[in-house]
């Protein structure tokens, strides 16, 4: 995992570099999403792997429907370089840049049950005070939390889930 985040990085940078030239961050990000999504496929994998296939038809596997000329080329020069099964890991990359450039904070917050409206703004706005810049949220349920919310923000995780809760009080008793 870490060799594949390590050979993604120099392609993440220059697929970033080339959507910001263009001015076209939102559209890179969609773009590489399907494209990552794609090459996630094992069967297509196989497909892409195949001896016969030309570098412009591997490609043209992963390309998106809407591409500009320009993603088609990125998307060439990773086919060319037998790199197209980082996809998911460039795209993953590319994301941090975008965040990282637009000053936003991409948060994932897995609650026990849906959050209301007024919810979600309590906790965007308490990350926006902790991390001084813009939060962008993304929610998800699992109700084997019991009750309550973890919150992964990056590098920080808020967990104030009852199933952690529970399971620190078994440690505590058990020892």
């Amino acid at each position: 995992m870490s060799q594949a985040l390590t050979l993604a990085r120099p392609y993440a940078r220059a697929a970033f570099a080339l959507a910001r030239q263009a001015g076209a961050l939102p559209q890179w990000s969609a773009a590489l999403a399907v494209s990552a999504q794609l090459a996630a496929d094992p069967r297509l994998n196989a497909l892409i792997a195949h001896p016969g296939l030309d570098t412009g038809e591997a490609a043209g596997l992963v390309a998106p429907p809407s591409c500009d000329a320009v993603f088609l080329k990125f998307l060439d020069v990773l086919a060319e370089n037998d790199r197209i099964a980082l996809l998911p890991e460039i795209a993953g990359q590319y994301e941090m840049l975008r965040a990282e450039a637009e000053r936003v904070i991409r948060a994932r917050v897995t609650s026990a049950t849906a959050l209301s409206t007024d919810e979600q703004a309590k906790i965007e706005a308490a990350l926006r005070r902790r991390f001084n810049t813009d939060v962008a949220l993304e929610l998800t349920v699992d109700p084997t939390l019991i009750g309550g919310a973890v919150i992964d923000a990056g590098d920080v995780v808020i967990d104030g889930s009852i199933r952690s809760k529970l399971a620190r009080l078994e440690t505590a008793l058990t020892h």
